[in-house]
């Protein structure tokens, strides 16, 4: 891994996770002493950040973590569902044993992390666990473009998932584990419309959760602050 990747890791990773702010000045110094680099490698992998939306940059001002709305939520949730079911169809029309293997292990994997408590309840195991059923389930579409596309979407919704998770209980009365499962089923049995359905509506729930958590959130997150 060059010293370029490296730095967009480290940043994409903490922008991510909201400990670099939404609209916080990333300025070479601070972040040369942060992450103990150069310029140069981190100025590359702004650029790259800034490709993915991710940071923002301002002639004169240098760059920034790019802000967060609501409205850009509903956006990137919107694009996702339409290239994501898309996706589906095409890999259950093209999927072969391997796929529906990957399919079952990953939900397996992603239920046992879901059921853990105490020291072993780790979100991040969790929310990677999560990404690895999802992707499984797109993963025979044959479109290395609808993947590329699927993971930048994901990375502009994660944003808004993990503060949220972090700092506030979702609604409660949702079993999203036998969501997973549903939706795991459908698409093993082939029912691309149903699984279809099934994805939309899961995504949708999603959002509407995080509004619904933003809304009752008494603490000052970020999020909370641009819905206000």
């Amino acid at each position: 891994m060059t010293l370029a990747e490296k730095a967009y890791d480290a940043l994409r990773h903490d922008i991510i996770r909201g400990e670099l702010a939404p609209g916080r000045p990333l300025r070479l110094a601070d972040l040369s002493e942060r992450y103990d680099m150069g310029f140069s490698p981190l100025r590359e992998a702004l650029n790259r950040l800034q490709a993915e939306r991710l940071v923002t940059a301002e002639s004169l001002r240098g760059f920034r973590v790019a802000p967060l709305s609501l409205d850009e939520l509903h956006d990137a949730t919107s694009l996702r569902i339409l290239i994501e079911t898309e996706a589906l169809r095409a890999s259950i029309r093209l999927g072969d044993d391997s796929w529906e293997a990957g399919i079952v292990s990953a939900l397996y994997a992603l239920n046992l992390q879901a059921g853990r408590t105490g020291p072993e309840a780790d979100i991040w195991e969790l929310e990677a666990r999560h990404h690895a059923f999802h992707r499984a389930l797109l993963a025979a579409c044959n479109s290395p473009w609808t993947l590329e596309f699927v993971e930048r979407l994901y990375v502009a919704t994660e944003r808004y998932r993990i503060p949220i998770l972090l700092t506030a209980a979702l609604p409660a009365g949702r079993d999203v584990q036998a969501e997973h499962s549903a939706l795991a089923q459908a698409t093993l049995e082939r029912d691309a419309d149903k699984a279809v359905a099934l994805l939309r509506e899961h995504y949708l729930r999603t959002v509407n959760d995080l509004a619904e958590a933003i809304r009752q959130n008494e603490s000052d997150t970020p999020l909370a602050k641009a819905a206000r």
